[in-house]
């Protein structure tokens, strides 16, 4: 997944929107217009820190002028007491920008921590971790883009970038061949260029798919470690296989050493815990 500064431009105009209104009127009514201060985002936590390069657009768009002095980089590892960066300016600028700083960049580095704890579990294995479409609405990159820091690998972004044929749509095609004939149809009749992966609910399903090929991996959902292992060998190269369903950081490196090349985990977002930073004035 390529990051988008249009997307994120988007994004980060109407989060503040969201957030400010009318106007931040306490700061307005407190903090006189040309005070000038500073603060530091403080790391309460342990982990892997994200967003920083987010945060510094966040800033530029509440203020152009605020000025951002960054002491740790995106991927780092981070723990209680550490400052990550500082940022100078407008009191009134810092104030109005510090809740969607730290809301995305607390979200961010808990993804990101969250996925760089599961790639190290799998470690001496040829397995890579995969994030799946279960994120929040109107968050997706910047979820994606922690799994990304935290050295996962971005699966699909949405419905648009890859055809993945699943069980629903096996169903509702009458069966695995119909469903492949068609997304190959519909690809060539749209001239588009997707890549197509199919998920295979048993072994039966996946001998049909490799009788019929025309993917680029399968898909291997909520199947046994023994089903896995018969799997491997019954593909034995020809596609990538990713292991899903029911996968955390507690089985995923049994799932590894079945010898899948990728796992997919939900886990990665809809379980992150949000890591603790706060942004504090510099008196």
């Amino acid at each position: 997944m390529e990051i988008d500064k249009r997307v994120l431009n988007k994004f980060i105009k109407n989060a503040l929107a969201e957030d400010v209104g009318d106007g931040d009127h306490t700061s307005l009514s407190t903090i006189p217009a040309d005070a000038m201060g500073k603060a530091r985002l403080l790391v309460k936590d342990n982990g892997i820190l994200a967003g920083i390069e987010l945060a510094k657009m966040i800033f530029k768009a509440v203020d152009k002028d605020l000025k951002v002095k960054v002491l740790i980089k995106d991927g780092a590892p981070i723990k209680f007491g550490d400052v990550a960066f500082f940022v100078e300016g407008r009191d009134r600028s810092i104030l109005t920008a510090e809740r969607l700083v730290l809301n995305c960049m607390q979200r961010m580095s808990g993804i990101a921590t969250t996925t760089n704890q599961v790639v190290k579990l799998l470690e001496g294995t040829k397995t890579k971790v995969l994030d799946t479409r279960k994120t929040t609405p109107g968050f997706r990159m910047l979820e994606k883009w922690g799994v990304q820091i935290g050295g996962g690998v971005n699966h699909r972004f949405g419905l648009f970038d890859m055809i993945l044929i699943k069980d629903n749509h096996v169903d509702y095609a009458g069966g695995i061949k119909n469903a492949l004939d068609a997304a190959h149809n519909y690809l060539k009749s749209t001239n588009r260029n997707l890549d197509i992966e199919i998920e295979v609910r048993n072994l039966s399903e996946l001998q049909e798919v490799l009788n019929i090929g025309g993917v680029v991996r399968i898909m291997v959902d909520n199947f046994s470690y023994a089903d896995i292992r018969q799997a491997v060998k019954m593909v034995d190269g020809r596609y990538p296989i990713e292991a899903s369903g029911g996968i955390s950081p507690s089985n995923v490196r049994q799932y590894a050493e079945c010898g899948v090349d990728y796992v997919s985990l939900g886990y990665l977002t809809h379980s992150a815990k949000s890591l603790d930073l706060s942004l504090k004035a510099v008196k």
